[in-house]
């Protein structure tokens, strides 16, 4: 909506010169009628009244993840990778990178991201590979992301295989650890009922 001087100072109770100055400062950029007439966009008012609240641009975010520490070298590589391809896009990006077993479900950056996708505040997710965002579950992480509005970008369809072994067999290690640890820790919180001679 487009509004005069005089509709500014009535509505806003804003002097002329104050506009102006605004104009001056650049805080404001007035729109101008077919007869050189200024008019003033509501919403600007508004913004510079604080009665409308800006909402940070959605941004573009960088997944990466490697499953163990000794991996540190190729988080590097791949979170170099993906800078690369935002770069070539002009993207403004922010990046979410960490080290977790694909089948974790106690995985931070994940939940970050998974976080920010649901408050509106991302428009694209890029990763490397469909495993680094989940090595199960992939399509239903895309569905998600897909049905807030979220392009997710995958740059590479397959992985190294040698890579991809060498993380699965660690994943497994993983569910193995779990699994055992969780057996044990039964059958050591069991009371023992000594039966009486």
């Amino acid at each position: 909506m487009l509004l005069s001087m005089q509709k500014v100072k009535e509505i806003y109770d804003i002097s002329r010169r104050t506009l102006i100055n605004w104009e001056k400062e650049g805080l404001i950029t007035p729109v101008r009628t077919p007869k050189g007439r200024k008019r003033y966009k509501k919403e600007d008012i508004e913004k510079l009244l604080g009665m409308i609240e800006e909402k940070p641009k959605p941004k573009v975010v960088l997944y990466a993840k490697v499953s163990t520490k000794k991996q540190e070298e190729y988080l590097k590589n791949q979170i170099r990778r993906l800078e690369e391809y935002a770069n070539s896009q002009g993207w403004q990006y922010e990046v979410i990178s960490e080290i977790a077993s694909g089948v974790s479900e106690n995985r931070r950056g994940l939940l970050k991201l998974l976080n920010k996708v649901k408050r509106g505040e991302v428009e694209k997710v890029v990763v490397e590979y469909p495993d680094r965002l989940a090595r199960f579950g992939f399509e239903y992480l895309k569905f998600f992301m897909e049905s807030l509005g979220v392009e997710l970008i995958v740059l590479s369809g397959e992985e190294n295989k040698e890579e991809i072994n060498k993380e699965l067999a660690e994943d497994l290690i993983a569910i193995v650890t779990s699994f055992t640890a969780r057996i044990y820790g039964q059958r050591g919180g069991k009371k023992h009922v000594n039966n009486p001679s």
